[in-house]
């Protein structure tokens, strides 16, 4: 599928995969499930992708609760991490992230000690790197939530709802 600049909003359509090129990042091999659950659903347009944690190079990045065992800074790394990997699952669903029209919505927990509120700061790095891979079209809603615990002690897990192209 060809996008336009109004598919891609600004993008001047210009394909994803180089975008994260030009910025230095690599698509990581799709994460499989590690429970009982598959790693993407689609739905007419929209397609689902299942939360992702903050695996790099089939390790967690950190381990913990933001912020006194993972520092924030640690935390956002690994939100942009769980991004990646969640375009990781969209490419491996649809073949290509030029099939994306748009994200619609990001959720994010963060495992989040008492007292923690600056989970939005967290989330933001998975935000900004769908904004800058997919342009206006990569805008979203979204959910900052803290949560007690995670799969596998990660600080961090992000689902991604993006509609794609037929």
């Amino acid at each position: 599928m060809n996008q336009t600049s109004t598919d891609r909003g600004g993008l001047g359509g210009r394909d994803p995969e180089v975008v994260l090129a030009e910025l230095r990042l690599r698509l990581p091999e799709a994460p499989k499930p590690v429970a009982a659950y598959i790693p993407w659903r689609r739905a007419g347009n929209l397609l689902f992708v299942s939360g992702q944690v903050a695996f790099e190079g089939g390790k967690l990045m950190a381990v913990g609760a933001v912020p006194g065992q993972v520092p924030v800074e640690v935390a956002q790394a690994c939100a942009r991490q769980c991004a990646l990997n969640a375009l990781a699952v969209i490419k491996s669903a649809v073949g290509s992230l030029n099939a994306v029209k748009q994200v619609v919505r990001v959720g994010v927990w963060v495992c989040s000690e008492p007292g923690f509120y600056e989970q939005p700061k967290v989330a933001n790095a998975a935000s900004e790197l769908l904004v800058q891979v997919f342009g206006d079209s990569g805008r979203h809603a979204r959910a900052a939530v803290g949560s007690v615990a995670l799969p596998l002690g990660s600080p961090v897990e992000v689902e991604v709802v993006v509609e794609v192209g037929e």
